[in-house]
């Protein structure tokens, strides 16, 4: 099985550092995206010899808002595309036994497929879950640990379109499902990954019960806080925080791009809301 990840990294080099090391070692060969003024990430890369690809490709459609899916684009490039592809974020940490388990898994490469994930919220607990209280995700061969942390929600849209396999990863075969690349057509970090999966038709789209990844995070999880611009304290020991400046300018930017989405107000509502509340948090 040839296996090969893309991972975005936009001033995301916190998290990077703490799962680059581990998951490096499971693919035949691994991409990290950023933009050229992230050089904490371009560090982190260098530190553990990792292909890390610079452009600013991610603003072409927006100055301000990155889309995400042209940074995936650009980092497809430097991939083979022969076999399996991971699009995984930045802070996505995978169980050491996670390539043993997708080459035995009958994975049909028509199919793109995703899997759960379990929220950690803040590095004390991570810390935690590997050095002061380590236990293992897989155990005996036969147990699957699914409390270490809460599992993280799923999207199904179970009146219609069924399971969707998210962005924080999504495994496809392009030679298989004739898909070699992201649709652009929408930016920010959220939406890309659903328009992306929506190119598989529902039976297509499937779900892996064998594996979990945990989800970092330095403070409570809430959705699509960070979806237009970092508004999360450092993952770290000592956390430094996000100015209050800094988050006002992802929330104008955020305002801006729903409205030029044309979303419907209650949904528009809700996602003002939710940076709005991290403006004063």
């Amino acid at each position: 099985m040839k296996l090969e990840a893309i991972v975005i990294s936009v001033n995301y080099g916190d998290f990077l550092s703490n799962t680059l090391p581990y998951n490096k070692h499971l693919f035949d060969k691994i991409v990290v995206v950023t933009d050229t003024t992230d050089e904490h990430t371009k560090k982190i890369c260098e530190f553990w010899n990792v292909q890390c690809v610079q452009t600013d490709d991610f603003y072409l459609d927006d100055p301000k808002i990155a889309n995400k899916s042209r940074g995936i684009n650009v980092g497809l490039q430097h991939l083979s595309k022969d076999g399996w592809i991971v699009q995984l974020d930045a802070d996505i940490w995978l169980p050491t036994l996670t390539r043993e388990i997708l080459e035995k898994y009958p994975l049909d490469n028509k199919s793109i497929y995703g899997i759960d994930r379990l929220m950690c919220n803040s590095y004390n607990d991570w810390y935690n879950f590997l050095h002061r209280n380590p236990k293992p995700i897989h155990e005996g061969w036969i147990y699957l640990h699914t409390d270490i942390f809460h599992i993280g929600t799923r999207i199904v849209q179970y009146h219609s379109d069924g399971y969707m396999p998210i962005g924080f990863f999504q495994l496809w075969n392009p030679k298989g499902s004739g898909v070699y690349n992201y649709p652009t057509e929408k930016s920010g970090y959220d939406r890309t990954d659903v328009v992306h999966l929506k190119q598989w038709k529902r039976e297509h789209r499937k779900f892996i019960p064998d594996l979990l990844c945990v989800h970092l995070a330095s403070e409570d999880h809430k959705m699509g806080q960070n979806w237009f611009g970092r508004n999360t304290q450092s993952f770290g020991p000592n956390p430094e925080k996000i100015s209050i400046l800094k988050k006002i300018d992802n929330f104008y930017r955020m305002v801006i791009f729903l409205l030029k989405e044309k979303y419907v107000f209650k949904e528009l509502m809700e996602k003002i809301k939710v940076q709005f509340s991290l403006i004063f948090k």
